[in-house]
């Protein structure tokens, strides 16, 4: 039987998925990879605790499978895009791994934005420098840590650290190499680049395809993971891309959703287009970009509501052996039949309109139910997407959506984004979609597949459509207009809100 194994490693659980060679999961193994938040602003994690995690799920997901580690025949990674994962010149973790979420070098690009700089890297990379994108994070370790700085053997993003500690071999993929300093054309890293952040020379690693075999797991990473030593490793990509891909959202005139963490939405386009309202990023080969317009503002928040003002009901439905999810969800369900004047603004982890802007509850009354708040997070979640679908509307003119995450999978929540985005919207049942993308990549790298764009599948025999509901639309329409009335209204209040703190 031959098998391919596809991790994703996400922001808070690092996955080992086995996959057939028809996308059927095997098995399937998590471990949660513990974040720090040492000072405001900082979220971390410690790079080999990462590695030791993931080796484990892989150990876990091979002992479960009830194959032979042999069967699999390639292996590839995705993971969290931006933040940063630094190596000193002996090929060491340098420090904590950083993650997306963090903001820390939101001044320094609230100061790029003001100097001309941002300009600058928008024309030349194809991107807005935004406050988790290496290149501010490698300026703000400049400037606050020069002793760090200037050991920095190698400058990577999370997958290229699980695939170095795989194969020895260090470096990344057309996907994850154009999160800051690629020229936008030509997609290859370009000397000048680093040059408009004043960084200096940098140590970049070498690009390879998403699809190529960059190394071979080594024997001291076999005897960890269990996988068999010599076993071919792709380079793998982007962790949005490769949700993309294996929701089978991957391409033009479908704008692909993911909601997790991060409000994730993308289209392919085959022409670098310009905009700073989404990132002009590579895609998965020469000639194709991902116009991505993203902000940490998406199902997180409603995770957040669970976990802090559910916590003692939720242990509760667990302790009975109950889904909670499954019990909240028809609470909400109902509350989106009865008026509501409340207005949430997800912007718990982060927001699109910089690292000042905070979340709050708006129009709320004496009446509203716990119900009535977490519809109000749902739509806010929902908004949000639509911030950044209109804008990727206004440059590509997509007719559909494929929608992805875990909150997709109440038909209720898809509906939402459905009426929201006044779009059709398809949810998949792919299991693991993101390390579905990545085992796509490697079935391509050892000629499994044609292309990773080959899916084996009977993709739309895995689909739901969910068409736009007329009589809610508008409704709708109306909710959302205030929402932004109230982000633009809130503008000039974030910064004095944030300063109360007292650590700007």
């Amino acid at each position: 039987m031959t098998l391919l194994l596809g991790i994703d490693n996400g922001l808070t659980v690092t996955k080992a998925v086995i996959f057939d060679q028809a996308g059927q999961v095997l098995s399937t193994a998590r471990r949660r990879v513990a974040q720090s938040i040492p000072r405001p602003r900082h979220v971390e994690r410690d790079m080999d605790d990462l590695w030791r995690q993931t080796a484990a799920a892989i150990h876990e997901a091979l002992s479960s499978c009830g194959r032979p580690a042999s069967d699999i025949v390639a292996v590839a990674a995705t993971a969290h895009g931006d933040g940063i994962y630094l190596l000193d010149r002996a090929g060491r973790p340098l420090g904590a791994g950083i993650l997306s979420l963090d903001s820390r070098a939101g001044a320094v690009a609230d100061r790029w934005q003001a100097d001309g700089t941002a300009e600058v890297a928008l024309q030349r990379t194809g991107q807005m420098p935004h406050a988790s994108a290496p290149s501010a994070i490698l300026s703000w370790i400049q400037q606050n840590e020069p002793e760090r700085f200037a050991a920095i053997g190698h400058v990577l993003a999370c997958k290229d650290w699980l695939t170095f500690c795989l194969t020895g071999r260090i470096g990344t993929d057309l996907t994850e190499a154009s999160t800051s300093f690629t020229d936008v054309r030509t997609q290859g890293h370009a000397p000048d680049i680093p040059d408009i952040f004043g960084l200096g020379a940098l140590p970049l690693p070498q690009i390879a395809r998403p699809d190529e075999v960059v190394g071979h797991v080594t024997t001291s990473a076999a005897a960890a993971t269990g996988l068999a030593a010599g076993t071919p490793v792709v380079a793998g990509l982007h962790d949005v891309t490769a949700s993309a891909l294996g929701s089978g959202g991957y391409g033009t005139g479908t704008v692909a959703i993911v909601a997790g963490t991060y409000s994730i939405n993308e289209t392919v386009t085959d022409t670098p287009r310009i905009d700073r309202r989404w990132y002009c990023r590579n895609g998965i080969a020469q000639g194709e970009w991902n116009a991505m317009s993203i902000s940490p503002a998406s199902a997180a928040n409603y995770d957040w509501f669970l976990d802090t003002l559910c916590a003692s009901d939720r242990a509760q439905a667990e302790a009975e052996g109950h889904a909670f999810h499954a019990r909240i969800v028809p609470e909400i369900e109902a509350a989106f039949e009865r008026p509501s004047t409340a207005i949430f603004h997800p912007y718990l982890f982060g927001s699109p309109h910089g690292p000042q802007a905070s979340a709050g509850f708006f129009g709320l009354r004496g009446w509203h139910d716990r119900a009535a708040l977490l519809r109000a997070v749902i739509e806010g979640i929902a908004f949000n997407h639509r911030y950044h679908v209109d804008a990727l509307r206004d440059g590509f003119c997509p007719s559909r959506a494929r929608l992805t995450g875990g909150i997709s999978r109440a038909p209720a929540f898809a509906q939402l984004f459905a009426d929201v985005l006044d779009m059709p919207v398809t949810t998949s049942d792919t299991e693991e979609a993101a390390a579905w993308g990545a085992a796509l990549c490697a079935g391509a790298g050892v000629g499994l597949f044609p292309s990773p764009r080959h899916d084996p599948r009977q993709v739309h025999g895995q689909t739901r459509d969910y068409l736009p509901d007329p009589a809610r639309v508008a409704g709708l329409a109306a909710r959302h207009q205030v929402f932004t009335d109230l982000a633009a209204a809130l503008s000039p209040l974030w910064p004095r809100i944030e300063a109360l703190q007292g650590d700007t």
